[in-house]
């Protein structure tokens, strides 16, 4: 299983290692390695699936003596795809912002294995499962392991010797994004605040924030980026997804002046541009929650209405609607 998707180890150098999976559509995130002085590691993020994260955790043992031992895990954010392998990595210190150990704790690890064994018991969440995710992943071997340090803001870690700093700058895609930036090195791990080549998907937003987050990176001294999602780049990936949260803003901005209801300004909008970019359909989630600020809370879809409108729209539909309609008039 797993074995049609490319999953690579790619070598950073001065002791950093990214582990990059497929094109980083669904479930196909990437993880991290850095490694310090008397054979020290901290492993950015595990994997959707234990065989999955087991495979990654082998990659990185074969590449330096350091990760024989796993001594700090970090979670840039809660979903599982950056998660749910959290239970191989031994007795490391697992660390990650206090937003996201509660995000965690919402919806574990057990809910996604039971959801993905007994899709039509869990209605539209089993059913956009199965269609983007079940179909790929095998979530029997996942547990729910939750971080045993958790934070608020900023974070200085010593990675033998090596100075590592944790940036909280959520909520964005999540409620408790953060970055893990190693600064002799001039690499920063973003988790999903940056999605390469795919649609980013705002589960929490606002859209603002995540604006914010991009400017933050873009003002590191970096010169590599690890994406969440998608192929190892420099700060090229942040500026076009800057780009893209601003282009969705503004069209959405029009949409909802123009008195649309929010799905159809998410095929409007949906449409637009980008259409390069994976996972189109998360544009749907994306104009919801812009729609949801716009509107100071009054237009709040419930995520079961989003989530049906991204199968919907994945399946080719042009429009929200049974009828034809005249909602591409906008724009």
């Amino acid at each position: 299983m797993y074995s049609d998707t490319k999953r690579e180890l790619q070598d950073l150098g001065d002791g950093l290692f990214a582990w990059v999976q497929g094109d980083g559509s669904w479930g196909w995130s990437n993880s991290g390695l850095i490694t310090g002085a008397d054979d020290k590691s901290l492993v950015v993020d595990t994997l959707f699936t234990g065989r999955l994260t087991e495979d990654m955790l082998a990659a990185y043992r074969r590449a330096d003596p350091a990760a024989a031992t796993i001594d700090m895990l970090v979670n840039t954010h809660s979903n599982g795809d950056h998660t749910f392998g959290n239970h191989l990595v031994g007795g490391a210190r697992i660390i990650a912002s206090e937003a996201a150990r509660d995000e965690m704790e919402e919806r574990p690890a057990g809910f996604f294995k039971a959801a993905a064994a007994d899709p039509d018991a869990y209605g539209v969440f089993g059913e956009f499962l199965h269609t983007f995710m079940g179909k790929t992943f095998d979530f029997s071997d996942i547990e729910h392991v939750p971080p045993t340090e958790v934070f608020k803001g900023a974070r200085t870690l010593t990675v033998g010797g090596r100075t590592v700093e944790l940036t909280e700058l959520g909520p964005a895609h999540t409620r408790g994004d953060v970055i893990v930036h190693v600064p002799d090195a001039r690499v920063c791990f973003t988790g999903d605040l940056v999605f390469h080549g795919g649609h980013p998907i705002m589960w929490a937003g606002p859209v603002g924030n995540w604006i914010a987050a991009c400017d933050h990176i873009l003002g590191l001294d970096v010169d590599v980026i690890v994406p969440g999602h998608g192929a190892v780049s420099d700060k090229t990936a942040v500026r076009a997804l800057r780009d893209y949260f601003v282009h969705i803003l503004a069209q959405t901005t029009t949409c909802f002046e123009a008195g649309l209801s929010w799905e159809d300004a998410a095929y409007e909008v949906g449409y637009a541009a980008f259409d390069s970019w994976l996972d189109r359909e998360r544009v749907v989630a994306n104009v919801a929650t812009i729609y949801r600020d716009l509107s100071g809370g009054s237009v709040a879809p419930e995520q079961a209405e989003v989530l049906a409108q991204m199968l919907r729209y994945s399946r080719g539909a042009t429009c929200p609607h049974d009828e034809p309609c005249q909602c591409h008039k906008v724009g």
